[in-house]
């Protein structure tokens, strides 16, 4: 009993490497088509009408994401937690008005800083077609990495601790 256990704990964690493996070239060819340009943004005006300075000599970690979308659900809860560490700029895109972005986040208890992408203008700036979307600059503003879809909390930290090196 315990030989056939082991047997299928293995099957079971090899097929998780192999999916996690194709999961990540999935991505990296996904992220092939976005902007790939330095950070050419300054400052934006967030839900609460504050303006935003992006700063400067400081990685950032730019997430787009829908209200509408369901993976953004999940990755939005790893996300609220790296933006109690690090700079996190989310940008929610086709998610309706303010008012209706805030009561998401508030349903959702998540807190970190919105953008509303109402139009869908900065995601085309960014070519950003598939959600959730992270793109993480480093401190001089050059693109460091970029995923497209679900990211691990673990992944998410260890891309900010490499971006601050």
């Amino acid at each position: 009993m315990r030989e056939k256990i082991a047997k299928y704990a293995k099957e079971l964690i090899l097929f998780f490497i192999i999916m996690s493996i194709f999961a990540n070239i999935l991505s990296f060819c996904r992220s092939s088509d976005l902007n790939k340009d330095r950070l050419n943004l300054s400052s934006v005006t967030l839900l609460n009408n504050q303006s935003f300075t992006l700063p400067k000599n400081e990685p950032i970690l730019i997430y787009f994401w829908g209200t509408w979308c369901p993976v953004c659900k999940m990755q939005s809860k790893d996300i609220e937690t790296v933006s109690k560490k690090f700079n996190v700029l989310s940008i929610a895109v086709k998610s309706g008005s303010n008012i209706e972005i805030e009561e998401y986040l508030k349903s959702q208890n998540l807190s970190f800083r919105v953008f509303n992408d109402q139009y869908s203008s900065m995601a085309q700036k960014f070519r950003i077609s598939i959600f959730p979307t992270i793109i993480i600059f480093d401190k001089d503003g050059n693109e460091i990495f970029s995923d497209v879809g679900y990211t691990t909390i673990f992944g998410l930290w260890l891309r900010m601790w490499w971006a601050t090196l």
